[in-house]
């Protein structure tokens, strides 16, 4: 549920609608490091965990997706895609410094085509909230996080023990 997120303690609202578990996962395009498109399509049939976080440059953010790139070593049939709306340059930079080879980290930057599909697009800012989305190999919506307070982690090892049961 996405009612009452904040952002350092202030109300935020978010655009698009609220993506919720049993939802079909709507395809959508993005912007890989090496600028070519992303096509959520091109993961159809495989386990997905979309980690969403405001922007690489920033601890949390830097924290989840490190994390989640070590997850994704653990399961070849689950493919964790990082998405933000930094510039594909920052993220092939973060990902060089940062040892990211296992994640796909991609760019919302373009048309915020994830951020209005899934609800994540916070009004004003140009920024995608915090927050995981677990879809089955049938792009099927299992499992929904937005975390309450932009600033916050979300529940690593609930998403993480919930994507094993799948």
């Amino acid at each position: 549920m996405r009612d009452h997120i904040t952002m350092g303690g202030n109300p935020i609202t978010l655009l698009g609608n609220e993506v919720k578990v049993g939802d079909q996962a709507q395809s959508f395009k993005a912007v890989k490091p090496d600028m070519t498109e992303f096509d959520f399509s091109e993961l159809d049939g495989k386990i997905k965990i979309i980690s969403v976080v405001p922007s690489v440059d920033t601890r949390i953010c830097e924290f989840q997706t490190i994390r989640f790139n070590e997850e994704a070593t653990k399961n070849p049939d689950v493919h964790v895609i990082t998405i933000s709306v930094d510039l594909p340059f920052a993220q092939k930079r973060f990902c060089a410094t940062n040892g990211i080879e296992n994640a796909i980290v991609v760019s919302d930057h373009r048309a915020l085509d994830f951020g209005l599909k899934y609800g994540f697009a916070i009004d004003g800012l140009r920024l995608l909230a915090r927050g995981i989305v677990v879809v089955d190999d049938k792009n099927t919506v299992r499992y929904v996080e937005y975390v309450k307070e932009v600033g916050s982690h979300p529940d690593y090892d609930k998403v993480l023990d919930f994507v094993a049961q799948l």
